[in-house]
């Protein structure tokens, strides 16, 4: 063979090797044959935990989601994985899917490896993911019963798309599809009342949304165990959603007179649903009450309403929410 004849080989074999290159979209994740994330999806980046357990992940996931009413997504993947990677991102990226995860969705990634991993939970929830690649996706109810299991491929962007990647409207058609049922408030408020009639007690209002951290803390802290033994003796607890409830804007403005201050806001009423006192104190809405001032109007709220409780009571919340603003 001559050296002009070797030069032209080795010439039309890089030419071939970068065509392909440019050609080719991200990888392909396959239970077979795992291939190396592409240059748009850096190697270092860990979307995965590799050390986590998901078993831990899924049960402390599905106790958030019968809190706060919501479905529990798992994605099972790898850090090996570029399509993985790719939906993720687009999870992130994309303002609507991202809104619809934070706000209908308790998300756990899990890791499986080269399949070698979780192979117990996969199985437990009929998971497929190593006959159909991955990512793979399952979404359980609050109770951990498997509503779907859903591989990914359908969501991709045609074949021919110019920009390879996943499909966001096909994504967030998903996500709604099997999201709990939207929620009226007036219905909610309404359930509240009559159950506060049939057990002779109050109505503990309060609106809160998925994004608000001091609703979170309220909420977390009427959920504490001793708070809530009391707050059951009195009070029928309604929580109206702002954002994903039907109407709960509304209500809040309603019964705020539009005089809020933000939320958390708080309001207790009686069985008739007649407004009794709500949390505007002397120096405008309390929130979830973390200051001297804050806590104080709390007690006096629980005094004006007339609540069945005891003053022992009464001091014992006012203290636990004392304590409870020293810990953050």
């Amino acid at each position: 063979m001559t050296m002009r004849t070797i030069a032209l080989t080795v010439l039309l074999a890089f030419v071939a090797t970068s065509a392909h290159a440019i050609a080719g979209g991200p990888p392909v994740a396959t239970p077979t044959t795992p291939t190396a994330p592409t240059a748009s999806v850096p190697k270092e980046a860990q979307v995965y935990n590799e050390s986590a357990d998901a078993n831990v992940d899924v049960a402390a996931a599905l106790a958030r989601a019968k809190k706060n009413h919501t479905r529990v997504l798992i994605q099972w993947g790898a850090n090996w994985c570029g399509w993985c990677k790719w939906l993720h991102k687009t999870c992130k990226d994309d303002r609507d899917i991202a809104r619809e995860l934070s706000n209908e969705y308790e998300v756990v990634l899990v890791d499986v490896g080269r399949f070698d991993k979780h192979q117990d939970l996969m199985a437990n929830f009929l998971a497929d993911a190593k006959k159909q690649g991955i990512p793979y996706l399952t979404v359980l109810d609050e109770n951990g019963v498997v509503l779907v299991n859903q591989e990914s491929g359908s969501l991709e962007k045609p074949a021919d798309a110019a920009v390879k990647g996943h499909d966001t409207a096909a994504v967030l058609a998903f996500l709604q599809k099997y999201q709990v049922p939207t929620l009226v408030a007036e219905t909610v408020l309404a359930d509240g009342l009559a159950k506060a009639k049939a057990e002779g007690k109050l109505v503990f209002l309060h609106f809160g949304a998925p994004w608000c951290g001091w609703c979170h803390r309220l909420e977390d802290w009427m959920a504490t165990p001793a708070v809530a033994a009391i707050l059951s003796k009195a009070f029928v607890d309604v929580k109206i959603d702002t954002d994903r409830m039907t109407g709960g804007e509304a209500m809040l403005k309603t019964h705020s007179d539009g005089k809020n201050g933000g939320i958390p806001w708080c309001e207790f009423i009686n069985a008739e649903g007649k407004a009794l006192v709500n949390s505007n104190g002397p120096e405008g809405n309390i929130g979830f009450p973390a200051q001297t001032a804050e806590i104080t109007w709390f007690g006096e709220m629980l005094k004006k309403s007339g609540a069945k409780l005891s003053t022992e009571d009464q001091v014992a919340l006012q203290l636990s929410l004392a304590a409870s603003s020293k810990k953050k």
